[in-house]
């Protein structure tokens, strides 16, 4: 594999993992530090380099960690060994999601990615087919003048089928807040541990009893030390304290994503763009140079859309100490004011986060209702019980005497319900007297 700087250190680390979880073994690694040059990407000298190494190692495939253009890729494809595949740093990660997409929203959104990926190299086919140049030389595909349309109509079909997907996911996201519950989303760079803390918080017991109401609850997320185990979302209801939450986990940012492959899981990314909380989940193991590096990946990604509060959460904290804790904390208190350290994996600290959750929702209501005793009024009672936290309730023979704190539209729905009940019981009252 190979990666090229402007300036600093390159470091392969990340092209590495997504390497391995791809299924590719990494036999050898090369780097360059210098201007992008317009022809080899790398500097010809380099790419001759390059192409030695790829030779010596008897390596089939080139992954570079960057974004090689098309006339790039078919020139560094030239001096290399015949048969050996180019792939850049987005057609690994496409691999990579199309390898895990399971639902259809998954398996659209990559199909979607990759035509987008796609559509710009369209146009290179046809010049080098007009010049008679190997056009399915080194990956880049024959060219057939016909492609470039069906890209288009592609394009064009998959994002009306998504749109509807998202239309009907708002639908379930404002029938969700209607019966009281709050969303509440993960997030954070891929491998920070967000469905290992997702199934920390799920409450099984309680989404199996939910089951008719909420169908569309998936199963809690595998949690892998691999990038990416996460590609669709996964919702559980969580176990906060006196909140009724679903929490979803959602598909792991990286750095230097391009705005066509964020805009493609724009579907998946509406779930913590419109939720009411995120948790920004974060490796507290790794260094204070990572972590910023993946706080700043993070907030950019949630910059334009995100709606929510957030809460940073240090995940992984068991493998500090608290001098180390204490240390990254300072360290990183601009990007991450005031974060939560916990360990999904051993439960470490998961009550405090849990308080923190419920501090930082959006508030509830506080309402009392006095309502006379009737069938209709017992329902409701246990409608609010359902969807509300019930502080006091007293019954004095005639009359039922509530008070509870719950969402701004359950209070709502409360009161209409309540004045219902009222107005089914005034012609039994006039009667009775």
């Amino acid at each position: 594999m190979a990666k090229r700087v402007d300036r600093g250190h390159a470091d392969l680390s990340e092209v590495t993992d997504l390497a391995r979880a791809a299924g590719y073994e990494v036999v050898a690694s090369l780097t360059q530090t210098r201007d992008q040059d317009p022809a080899y990407h790398f500097g010809e000298g380099k790419a001759d380099e390059l192409a030695a190494l790829v030779a010596r190692e008897d390596a089939d495939v080139l992954i570079i960690d960057n974004e090689v253009g098309p006339y790039q890729t078919f020139n560094i494809g030239s001096k290399l060994p015949e048969g050996v595949e180019v792939i850049d740093r987005f057609t690994l990660i496409l691999d990579i999601f199309g390898q895990r997409a399971q639902t259809r929203k998954a398996q659209l959104q990559v199909e979607l990615a990759e035509l987008r990926y796609e559509l710009p190299r369209a146009e290179v086919k046809a010049s080098l087919a007009k010049r008679d140049e190997r056009p399915g030389f080194m990956g880049l595909g024959e060219y057939d003048e016909s492609r470039e349309r069906d890209i288009k109509s592609q394009i064009s079909r998959i994002k009306d089928e998504l749109d509807a997907i998202a239309e009907t996911e708002e639908k379930r996201r404002e029938q969700r807040r209607e019966s009281g519950f709050d969303l509440v989303a993960l997030a954070g760079y891929t491998n920070a541990g967000k469905s290992t803390l997702l199934r920390r918080l799920a409450d099984d017991l309680d989404v199996e009893e939910n089951a008719e109401r909420h169908p569309d609850l998936d199963s809690t997320a595998e949690s892998r030390d691999q990038l990416f185990t996460t590609l669709g979302t996964t919702t559980r209801r969580a176990n906060t304290g006196k909140r009724d939450v679903l929490l979803t986990d959602t598909v792991g940012f990286i750095s230097d994503l391009p705005h066509w492959l964020v805009e493609s899981f724009k579907s998946t990314l509406d779930s913590v763009y419109h939720a009411d909380l995120v948790l920004l989940v974060v490796d507290a193991s790794e260094s204070v140079e990572e972590m910023r590096e993946k706080l700043v990946t993070s907030h950019d990604t949630l910059y334009e859309r995100n709606e929510a509060p957030i809460v940073t959460v240090f995940n992984k904290a068991d493998r500090l100490n608290d001098d180390e804790l204490r240390r990254k904390r300072e360290a990183l208190s601009a990007l991450a004011p005031n974060p939560v350290c916990v360990s999904g994996l051993m439960g470490t600290h998961i009550d405090t986060l849990c308080e923190r959750v419920e501090a930082e929702l959006p508030e509830w209501k506080r309402e009392r209702l006095l309502l006379p005793l009737s069938d209709d009024a017992m329902s409701l009672v246990a409608w609010i019980h359902d969807n509300g936290h019930v502080e006091r309730e007293e019954y004095d023979g005639q009359q039922v005497d509530i008070e509870f704190e719950a969402p701004p539209s359950v209070v709502e729905r409360a009161r209409s319900q309540a004045a219902e009940v009222e107005r089914d019981a005034a012609p039994e009252s006039v009667e009775s007297a």
